[in-house]
């Protein structure tokens, strides 16, 4: 009798422990008003910014916007211009120097920083100051450094190396290389940032075992550490590439697109063709073609989470 009660009471179990009952979540409408001004902002000022600069550059919009459409017409003349191909060509240059040097020199100030060396809060500071300043007034400071008359080459001379040079922004052949380096001073700290934080998350596991091994320290980081870092890697390239399509004034800063138009690049040329030239068609056709690589960016991107999320799924 005892066990069938002790059966009927083991049998009874509360529907609300067997079956536990979903909340409904409230809706939150304080973060949703929070929220509201920048989607507002987000949708206002890009999608539909962006929305109308496509169909702009269909016309043969002057001074003001207009929906008089010419087809390609703008594209047509757009790459069949010296000064936009030039344009595109200076910013593919400045682009791979950066992005490649960057990405090395910002992977080995991370190895350094890694070593747990003293003062390491300071070195950080030190490594990420250049990106806290603004772009323009990077690009003065490097103007006046390679300024033939007052900067690195004067100081130079006046100790006693009389034929020392060092003036790449008078120099049409190598203008470029000079903004390619105000770029990486400005630019290689937040990369060390982002590398220094993906070797941190590297599991230690990892770096008893190549100990055991034997693998010098060298190779640990080059072969087994860089490979495991593919977030970090991918980060910093994609911060890279969205600063180099846009790249604009550090240019204007330092060389005004010159000698000539030695450094002009897309950004240059769209911001001229809206404002000293009086084109907004061919200025938004410009800036269409901007976009398409930020758009691939973002495509590829939406498709390798997509492929790796799948990849789990069927784990």
């Amino acid at each position: 009798m005892s066990q069938v009660a002790q059966g009927g009471g083991a049998a009874a179990v509360p529907a609300s422990s067997a079956f536990p009952v979903r909340r409904r979540r409230k809706f939150n409408y304080q973060s949703v008003l929070g929220t509201l001004p920048m989607i507002i902002t987000a949708i206002g000022v890009f999608v539909i910014c962006i929305i109308f600069s496509v169909i702009w550059s269909f016309t043969n919009s002057k001074v003001f916007p207009n929906f008089n459409f010419v087809g390609l017409a703008q594209y047509q003349r757009l790459w069949t211009t010296d000064r936009w191909l030039i344009s595109v060509q200076n910013v593919v240059i400045f682009g791979a120097l950066s992005m490649v040097f960057g990405m090395v020199f910002g992977y080995l100030l991370a190895v350094f920083m890694d070593q747990r060396i003293k003062q390491e809060d300071l070195f950080r500071s030190i490594f990420l100051y250049p990106f806290a300043m603004s772009l323009v007034v990077t690009g003065l400071v490097w103007q006046w450094m390679f300024d033939p008359n007052l900067g690195i080459q004067a100081a130079v001379r006046q100790i006693g190396w009389t034929s020392f040079s060092l003036a790449p922004l008078v120099n049409k052949e190598t203008a470029l290389y000079g903004v390619v380096l105000g770029g990486l001073w400005n630019g290689v700290g937040v990369t060390m940032a982002i590398m220094l934080a993906g070797l941190r998350g590297v599991d230690a596991e990892i770096w008893k075992a190549a100990k055991v091994d034997g693998i010098p320290t060298w190779k640990t980081y080059l072969f087994i550490v860089l490979p495991m870092m593919r977030g970090a890697i991918a980060t910093a390239f994609i911060l890279q590439l969205t600063g180099v399509v846009r790249v604009f004034d550090i240019v204007i800063a330092m060389t005004q697109g010159g000698p000539g138009i030695s450094t002009q690049v897309p950004a240059i040329y769209v911001i001229q063709h809206i404002t000293d030239r009086a084109n907004v068609g061919q200025g938004m056709a410009a800036a269409t073609m901007m976009l398409l690589p930020v758009l691939l960016l973002i495509v590829v991107q939406g498709l390798l989470q997509w492929n790796a999320k799948r990849k789990q799924g069927r784990a």
